[in-house]
């Protein structure tokens, strides 16, 4: 047993290397993850809502597009295929009024396509007020 001054002084030290490594690995894993983020910035117009009457004096042009892709404009069938008979039945249809309001309904097992290629010749027919029909989901008598 020693006893008095000569014994020995043990050095107490912390080691920093594994804590070193977790916060590299820490940094290199929010890197990696944070570039993966891509934040798209599209300007969207939202419609606004009063309790005033407008005046409705041309009803809305409804375009149809059925499971198999036809197009009804109105009540009427667009005989051909691609934009340009689309294009010609709505301009026949709608004459010169650019700020009438169109409403698409489209099937629901139609392709993607066929709702898009209605749009693009709104779109360059000059059509700005565009609405896509939906329905409701049925609530569940279960709740």
């Amino acid at each position: 047993m020693r006893i008095g001054n000569d014994r020995r002084q043990d050095d107490f030290e912390i080691n920093v290397i594994p804590l070193i490594d977790v916060l590299l690995t820490l940094l290199m894993f929010f890197v990696l993850t944070s570039t993966f983020v891509q934040h798209t910035h599209l300007q969207v117009t939202l419609p606004k809502a009063s309790s005033q009457d407008h005046d409705t004096s041309a009803p809305a042009l409804t375009i149809v597009v059925d499971r198999d892709g036809k197009f009804y404009v109105g009540s009427d069938e667009v005989m051909g295929e691609g934009i340009e008979p689309l294009k010609q039945a709505i301009a026949r249809i709608a004459g010169t009024d650019r700020d009438r309001q169109v409403t698409i309904r489209a099937d629901g097992m139609t392709a993607h396509q066929n709702v898009v290629t209605a749009m693009d010749a709104l779109g360059q027919l000059g059509f700005t007020r565009l609405s896509i029909a939906t329905t409701p989901t049925q609530l569940d008598n279960a709740q």
